[in-house]
């Protein structure tokens, strides 16, 4: 099982497997040492990153968010302006406060190596982490891998089942087949099952909040967005355009049917532009998929009749479930299966999710989920120098609208129809498979390479 605290995370932009998760794996390194009693013996430290993380994490911010784990920040709780100090005292000092209490010395541009030669045996997503004592010796070496979204595990642990909550829930799906039938024998919609998982876990009041905390800090996104101007960094010279897609949406006086679209895109343009400038964000399931969610959920908050509190936290449950059968069955990484493991899967999360704010069946539900990647299947993840904007702040856009779409067309139907979910979700696995290597977040083909010579 993967609980709705594990699949919607509060974080920072532009990457969560770039950002986040190289993060979240130094900070976990350096707590390592600390619980092995090893920190004070440690003189230098030393990051390799390989694969993708080194083809594009340049543009994703990899180095520096490498820089804060070791610091001991973690991305819910980093301050920005602590962030600023800390990296702008490493590339000044060439030093680093190991954990932000033991000194070491550390110059990132020498000890932040960015290796797209070596293999990846386990996932392109992969950082290793050496440790120095004063002699130079070698105290301790980890390698790592940022599995997608802001999911790290250890090297040795990639590929390993990990099944030990599935004891402690009550209704331990595995696919979408066993989440309908579980469902169905116990008289519950796809939430409500959700919710009776989590609350094996721990306390309600706790889900409730958490719940609670997502929606909001979404909606924060949208408005922090919608309110800011400028350009976002990187060199590509993008200018945020939300405010004033914004301004003209409000300034119309006689609007047409397709405003809606309009707004759809707007919320989903201003989470991704918050993400692209490196702002607080909501991990759902990816943060170069982080603006179909909450586009589609501030549609129902503000478009549809009837929506309250209850039917947004049904909207994140439900989209839980849709999205833990992609992180089981096959992939939310764009390093590992393309965009389509993270704009497609947001697309089927924000489908099913809606639907279900919406009071479809399941059978409806998962109708909207399969329709919403059905038809991202082969999507690339070809992003322009690397960074998290050109294609990927439209794209979600067309994310949130098909997502919108998907769960109408779902519910003008039964719920019976052709292709199950799980195929969908396998048929993207397969695909992910098959897609050349250069299609997966490298920066080496697709637009990334063809706008150049245009």
């Amino acid at each position: 099982m993967i609980s709705v605290f594990e699949l919607f995370k509060i974080g920072i932009g532009p990457s969560s497997s770039h950002t986040v998760g190289p993060m979240k794996a130094a900070f976990a390194f350096v707590d390592a040492l600390a619980a092995r009693s090893e920190i004070e013996d440690v003189a230098r430290v030393e990051v390799a990153l390989f694969g993708s993380l080194a083809w594009t994490g340049k543009g994703h911010g990899t180095d520096t968010a490498t820089i804060l784990g070791l610091a001991g920040e973690l991305p819910e709780t980093v301050d920005p302006d602590n962030a600023d100090a800390i990296l702008a005292h490493a590339r000044s000092e060439r030093r680093l406060e190991l954990g932000g209490r033991h000194p070491v010395a550390f110059d990132p541009a020498l000890d932040i190596l960015f290796d797209g030669v070596s293999d990846t045996p386990k996932h392109p997503n992969t950082l290793a982490f050496r440790a120095f004592d004063a002699r130079g010796d070698l105290i301790v070496e980890e390698r790592w891998c940022s599995i997608g979204g802001g999911f790290v595990v250890p090297e040795e642990e990639v590929g390993r089942p990990t099944p030990p909550a599935d004891k402690l829930v009550p209704y331990p799906f595995r696919n979408a087949r066993e989440l309908l039938a579980m469902a169905g024998d116990a008289g519950l919609g796809i939430a409500d099952l959700v919710m009776a998982n989590e609350r094996a876990l721990r306390p309600a009041d706790e889900v409730v909040a958490h719940l609670d905390r997502i929606a909001a800090a979404m909606m924060d996104c949208v408005e922090r967005g919608i309110a800011t101007t400028g350009e976002l960094p990187g060199g590509l010279a993008v200018r945020r355009r939300a405010k004033s897609i914004r301004d003209r949406l409000v300034a119309r006086n006689d609007p047409s049917p397709h405003e809606i679209m309009d707004w759809v895109s707007l919320y989903a343009i201003a989470v991704n532009e918050e993400n692209a400038a490196g702002g607080r964000v909501v991990t759902a399931p990816t943060n170069g998929a982080a603006g179909v969610v909450p586009a589609t959920l501030r549609y129902y908050r503000d478009h549809t009749p009837g929506a309250d509190r209850e039917g947004m936290h049904v909207f994140l449950l439900a989209a839980t479930a849709i999205g833990a059968l992609f992180k089981m069955n096959a992939s939310i990484s764009g390093a590992e299966v393309g965009c389509q493991g993270e704009v497609g899967v947001a697309c089927s999360m924000a489908a099913g999710g809606l639907a279900a704010a919406l009071g479809a069946s399941n059978e409806q539900i998962e109708n909207a989920a399969e329709i919403g990647m059905e038809h991202h299947l082969g999507m690339t993840c070809d992003p322009i120098g690397g960074l998290v904007q050109v294609p990927c702040i439209e794209r979600n856009a067309f994310g949130a609208i098909s997502a919108v779409n998907a769960a109408s067309l779902a519910m003008h139907g039964d719920g019976r129809h052709i292709v199950p979910l799980d195929k969908v979700i396998a048929t993207m696995r397969e695909t992910g498979r098959d897609m050349a290597s250069k299609y997966k977040e490298t920066s080496l083909g697709g637009l990334a390479v063809n706008l150049p010579e245009c």
